[in-house]
């Protein structure tokens, strides 16, 4: 298994990747979906581990049912169950293209959608929208 710098959540089966370096907003974004209903798999650093053709994320052991708010403390979160690596949402890379094309990150190997952070007020609430409809090309 391979231990990255990033948080990883479950949304109904699925595991989202959050990456980016500290302070970009990896946790907030994360307590953002768990408030419309995803699990934290991991905050702050996930194992990947490849599966055949799936990448699986699996929580730092040190680290299982916390996710860090800032201003706020640590805080207690029901641990997810591993998930499917789906997406990766890059938090170090501001999007600027108002529709921006599909993009793919290199994980293990594997190519992965992905998504750029947004300044945008609506970010999360797209992103949400993303993870239950899709995108249309």
């Amino acid at each position: 298994m391979d231990l990255i710098h990033a948080t990883s959540v479950n949304w109904q089966g699925r595991g989202i990747l959050i990456t980016g370096p500290s302070g970009s907003g990896k946790s907030s974004l994360a307590l953002g979906l768990m408030a419309f209903g995803a699990g934290l798999i991991s905050d702050d650093q996930t194992h990947l581990q490849r599966d055949g053709e799936v990448i699986l994320l699996h929580p730092a052991p040190n680290l299982k049912g916390m996710i860090e708010a800032r201003c706020v403390g640590v805080l207690a979160a029901q641990p997810a169950s591993p998930a499917p690596l789906m997406l990766v949402v890059d938090m170090g890379t501001l999007e600027t293209d108002r529709l921006p094309p599909e993009r793919h990150a290199t994980i293990l190997g594997h190519s992965i959608k992905k998504v750029r952070a947004s300044a945008s007020p609506y970010f999360l609430h797209a992103l949400v929208h993303y993870l239950r409809a899709g995108r249309k090309h």
